[in-house]
């Protein structure tokens, strides 16, 4: 693959991962940031860096690319769902994706594809199973997933391809999730979140990364893909799991009512897990790195 690529949000720790891959294949990346400086130093062997806000016009540095790669936004989990969080994190997401449809729209030379970093709260929460075909579910994160998603695909208007990638919860033990609970763990009072019962639609970050690669190549892929593992597991499995790994026991629950005290409604993404079917990347022939949970935590561990 040979490809003008420019990635918003490449900072992060998935952006990082596919920026680095990508550059690494041969492509020309262009990083856009609110830090060049800092992008410089997390990414430094991109061909470009471009400061952006998403409050000007992005058409300069859209144009002529073949793949518009977008990942900014607010950490939803970053802190307690205030009326302002949840502000920020709409805004963040819809006017930055609204900005670079626009910006597209006003390129001589469109890209190819425009794919964004998406979630699979689009289903809601609840026990129960989802594919790409499954209806949007309710609740704040549902709401924001789905008029993020809505807002991407206006792209398709201008004959550009659109991939919204529904990212589980990506394991890696330097950031997110995992980081998380591996503290606990440490101390020896580890354990599952909540009741246990509820699904962990997981992905590990290589596969996270790889995915967008994916994407870009299979170009008969379009609109919603879920990102998650084929396994399907629940939070009591997964804490036994890492405990068994990091030779620690997964005894001390953490029960609903305090995770609720501390997150606020945040809290309902952790204990109301939806079982996610990765149905398109299965059709379209992807070969996860890692399929099940104990590989995947003794790569990373």
């Amino acid at each position: 693959m040979n490809k003008k690529i420019v990635i918003t949000g490449a900072t992060g720790f998935i952006g990082s991962n596919i920026a680095r891959r990508l550059i690494k294949e041969g492509n020309r990346v262009s990083i856009v940031s609110r830090s060049t400086e800092r992008a410089k130093s997390v990414i430094p062997d991109a061909v470009e860096y471009i400061e952006w806000n998403y409050k000007t016009d992005p058409a300069g540095f859209v144009n002529g690319r073949d793949v518009v790669i977008h990942l900014m936004g607010e950490n939803i989990m970053a802190r307690r769902w205030t009326a302002k969080h949840k502000k920020e994190v709409i805004n963040s997401r819809i006017e930055s994706t609204r900005a670079l449809v626009k910006g597209i729209e006003n390129a001589e030379v469109k890209p190819e594809l425009f794919v964004h970093s998406s979630a699979i709260g689009f289903y809601g929460n609840g026990f129960f199973e989802a594919d790409e075909n499954s209806k949007k579910g309710k609740g704040f994160l549902a709401d924001v997933v789905s008029e993020w998603e809505n807002e991407a695909a206006e792209v398709e208007k201008y004959g550009v391809r659109r991939v919204s990638v529904r990212l589980g919860i990506v394991l890696d033990k330097n950031e997110g999730a995992l980081k998380k609970m591996i503290l606990p763990f440490k101390f020896f009072i580890g354990g599952p979140l909540g009741s246990g019962k509820q699904w962990f639609p997981w992905v590990s970050i290589d596969d996270a990364a790889e995915i967008f690669r994916f994407v870009i190549e299979k170009e008969k892929i379009e609109g919603p893909v879920n990102a998650v593992a084929p396994e399907f597991i629940d939070m009591k499995r997964f804490a036994a799991t890492l405990g068994r790994i990091m030779k620690r026991p997964s005894l001390f629950r953490v029960p609903e009512f305090a995770l609720k005290m501390i997150l606020g409604e945040a809290a309902e993404a952790l204990v109301y897990g939806v079982k996610v079917i990765p149905a398109r990347l299965v059709e379209h022939g992807y070969n996860f790195r890692y399929k099940n949970i104990n590989e995947a935590l003794i790569n990373l561990l």
